[in-house]
């Protein structure tokens, strides 16, 4: 299975609300089985479908830790249910903002409904690192991204560096296929 390139910000994929999946077809799974390679191979512990450009409401994340056995989640159309009132600060990246870290506090625990892979409606409790991801990733299907968070100077100077990596990069892109 090939992988999805990752949209890079600032790109307008990243700033829409993505749409309930009506239906969980093999596209869908599909879609998330490349999702998790994709995520895997960046490396990162989560994925939301509008970073590939996919502008639909899921998300894929597996945060165990490097020496255990990977527990991977495909969450299709979630929702948080209840989050604690005790919150937690992590230093959040983005596959789609590469190098950047910002501190962010959000609820500590989480309750998360949504439908898995085979259209079964499940529910999960998440807490320390599980739980900031499933809410950095359910952001993301909001046009929400974690510099939304951070004052508008630090959001504007990673911005304008992050413009500068993609022009860099079509540049990089660009002089490859013309064998220079």
């Amino acid at each position: 299975m090939t992988k999805y390139e990752i949209v890079l910000h600032p790109d307008q994929k990243l700033k829409k609300k993505c749409l309930p999946i009506s239906e969980i077809t093999n596209e869908i799974r599909s879609i998330g089985m490349k999702m998790l390679e994709t995520m895997y191979a960046a490396p990162g512990i989560g994925l939301a479908a509008p970073q590939v450009g996919v502008l639909k409401r899921m998300f894929v994340m597996d945060c165990s830790e490097k020496n255990k056995a990977s527990e991977p989640y495909i969450c299709i159309n979630p929702e948080i249910k209840w989050v604690s009132e005790r919150k937690s600060v992590y230093e959040e990246g983005c596959l789609s903002i590469p190098d950047f870290y910002g501190d962010i506090e959000r609820p500590s625990e989480i309750r998360l409904s949504c439908l898995n892979e085979d259209g079964e409606s499940v529910e999960y409790y998440f807490d320390g690192l599980e739980a900031t991801c499933v809410q950095h990733e359910i952001d993301h299907l909001n046009g929400i991204l974690f510099i939304d968070y951070l004052g508008s100077m630090r959001r504007q100077i990673i911005t304008t560096k992050m413009k500068k990596l993609k022009k860099q990069n079509a540049l990089l892109s660009f002089s490859g296929t013309i064998g220079v």
